[in-house]
């Protein structure tokens, strides 16, 4: 299981292995523009969040209210969180299948989705529509991404 925060800060669990991780950081404003509220990125501050709960089910509560759960189950993964400050929501859900992951997510009502596929020998492409509706896609391998 790895930490990351989404793009309010609030530290989320995901199923995702490093190199997925790795992908999302070196596309940090594709995925801001797609997960409007979930970008992800490893950080210390919010190592204070308060988590409770089992592999299969996590809910935490961060010092500024902000909270989210992670549910779990076979190759699924359910991200769902509010931000205190805004009162805005969001929601995903992971769903590997094979060498793929397919995502998708609601933020406040506007819906968005990525399905990342892994080729073998440190090659991956991605795509989907954002938020707004904007379609993306790009290539990674080990050296970044595109």
């Amino acid at each position: 299981m790895n930490k990351h925060l989404n793009s309010y800060g609030w530290e989320i669990l995901v199923d995702f292995t490093p190199r997925e991780v790795q992908i999302a950081s070196q596309r940090e404003n594709i995925m801001r523009k797609l997960l409007t509220a979930a970008i992800f990125a490893i950080s210390a501050a919010q190592a204070s969040a308060m988590c409770v709960g089992s592999g299969a089910l996590t809910s935490c509560t961060d010092t500024q209210g902000n909270s989210y759960t992670v549910n779990r189950f076979g190759n699924t993964t359910i991200t769902n969180g509010h931000n205190a400050g805004t009162g805005s929501s969001w929601s995903q859900t992971d769903m590997s299948v094979g060498n793929s992951v397919y995502t998708n997510g609601n933020t406040n009502g506007n819906s968005w989705n990525m399905q990342r596929h892994h080729h073998g020998s440190g090659l991956s492409t991605y795509s989907g529509t954002d938020s707004r509706g904007d379609s993306f896609m790009g290539t990674c391998t080990q050296f970044g991404c595109n």
